[in-house]
């Protein structure tokens, strides 16, 4: 059983009353944008949504077309004891995924604990930082009109610095099912125009254990988020010349945590003095699956160039 304080605590059960998706959901074509949703989950609670064999979560992307996955047991956000949950696919379909399982996540709870429950509940949102100023807008007029559209408390959390490499916020919704499912219907609409938030959809579980995640298919069975051979973990050493090394780093941290997080890749920077054979370039180390190597490297290669660009 969860404390008041965790992500999820008991709500009537009610039938959403859907909006029609705003017109942001809509790709030029006339179908729906890919996009995803993140948010944290109780390990104890996660079971419920995965049921026996994964039974409960393959009927939930049966019934939504959505594709769901978690972090595996034990990986969870920094910070917290709560597992991640990915939801991807069309705009609509994961607004009904996400209401299937938030929906059983509060029965789960209502069963345990019977009418002796708060009305309100909390989900936490996961978003890049660099898309929360989106869900904000100019002098928080976004936020405030997504509070009075969905009747939802909205807080955004500061960003955590003790985490090197956390570059998400927690959103908190706090209200009934129905009202928390407004407020996911126009805070994703919102992230889906921005085109920093579709960058992030390969790296759900960056800090997670390197990928640690467990997808279920369609037939239940679960396996590695990232399991086949180009994935597999490989390391590359490259040279950066001592003097470009900051841009590569970035203010605090700021640009390296960003190419870690879009890529997949972990990177290690040799210390000063450090050096490639016969050169002064600083060691870079770069971690991960193949594709993961070759876009960080490509990230760090285009952060030195403009650093060139701009002494020359």
């Amino acid at each position: 059983m969860e404390s008041p304080d965790s992500s999820y605590v008991s709500s009537p059960e009610v039938n959403p009353k859907r909006s029609t998706p705003q017109k942001s959901s809509i790709s030029e074509d006339g179908s729906e944008k890919h996009t995803y949703i993140r948010f944290l989950v109780s390990n104890a609670a996660a079971g419920s949504v995965i049921g026996k064999g994964g039974s409960t979560i393959t009927d939930f992307q049966s019934q939504s077309g959505a594709r769901i996955q978690l972090s595996r047991n034990n990986e969870f956000f920094p910070g917290t004891s709560d597992r991640i949950i990915m939801i991807s696919g069309g705009f609509n379909e994961i607004l009904k995924a996400t209401e299937l399982v938030l929906s059983k996540l509060l029965s789960e709870i209502h069963a345990e604990e019977g009418d002796d429950v708060d009305p309100r509940s909390k989900v936490r949102l996961v978003v890049p930082n660099s898309s929360c100023g989106a869900i904000i807008g100019k002098a928080g007029a976004t936020i405030k009109s997504f509070i009075e559209d969905s009747q939802a408390g909205i807080k955004i959390s500061p960003q955590d610095n003790n985490y090197i490499g956390l570059n998400d916020r927690l959103v908190t919704l706090t209200g009934s099912l129905d009202e928390q499912m407004r407020a996911i219907d126009l805070i994703l609409a919102k992230l889906t125009e921005d085109s920093y938030y579709s960058q992030y959809m390969n790296t759900p579980f960056s800090y997670a254990a390197a990928y640690g995640a467990t997808n279920y298919g369609p037939n239940g069975s679960g396996g590695k988020f990232h399991n086949n051979k180009e994935d597999r973990s490989n390391s590359v050493t490259i040279g950066v010349a001592d003097e470009h090394i900051g841009v590569v780093v970035g203010r605090g941290g700021r640009n390296i945590m960003e190419i870690s997080q879009v890529s997949g890749a972990r990177i290690k920077i040799s210390d000063r003095g450090d050096f490639m054979s016969g050169t002064s370039d600083r060691k870079v180390t770069i971690i991960g699956s193949q594709r993961a190597i070759r876009t960080a490297e490509g990230m760090i290669m285009q952060k030195v160039a403009s650093a060139s660009e701009r002494i020359d």
